[in-house]
């Protein structure tokens, strides 16, 4: 693997854990996406649109809908008991996504590099706690 692609896998990784440290009870889902966008950025990575984190609940994808830019105070603010992913989409160029003619596979737009990390958390008084991780 080359050293861009290993750089990236490591922001992008980075980001997903920045992102959970500010999901706590008070905190806006703005404050989550923010610390993301910012600290993609600030390593000269791009942060997908066209996919966001969502709600768990009855349903896999419920809202709220968690995206992965944005400014920080803004959005739902969070509370003991909710349930969402957070899952950052960066890359080295473009945000801009396709989807091939399967329906299914997701590319960026320029060819450039992506990479995703994921998790599901729940919020607590005591902080965000990952259910995805064991």
């Amino acid at each position: 693997m080359s050293e861009k692609a290993d750089d990236l896998l490591k922001t992008t990784e980075e980001s997903l854990y920045l992102g959970i440290e500010k999901a706590v009870v008070g905190n806006r889902l703005g404050d989550v996406s923010n610390v993301i966008q910012k600290y993609a950025e600030s390593k000269g990575y791009a942060v997908v649109r066209d996919f966001t984190g969502h709600g768990i609940g009855q349903k896999m994808h419920e809202e709220p809908q968690v995206l992965h830019y944005g400014p920080a105070g803004k959005g739902v603010r969070l509370k003991e008991g909710m349930v969402f992913t957070i899952e950052p989409i960066l890359t080295t160029g473009s945000h801009r996504m396709k989807i091939d003619s399967d329906g299914w596979t997701a590319r960026t737009v320029d060819g450039s590099l992506s990479a995703q990390y994921e998790h599901t958390i729940a919020i607590t008084e005591d902080g965000p706690v990952i259910l995805t991780k064991l």
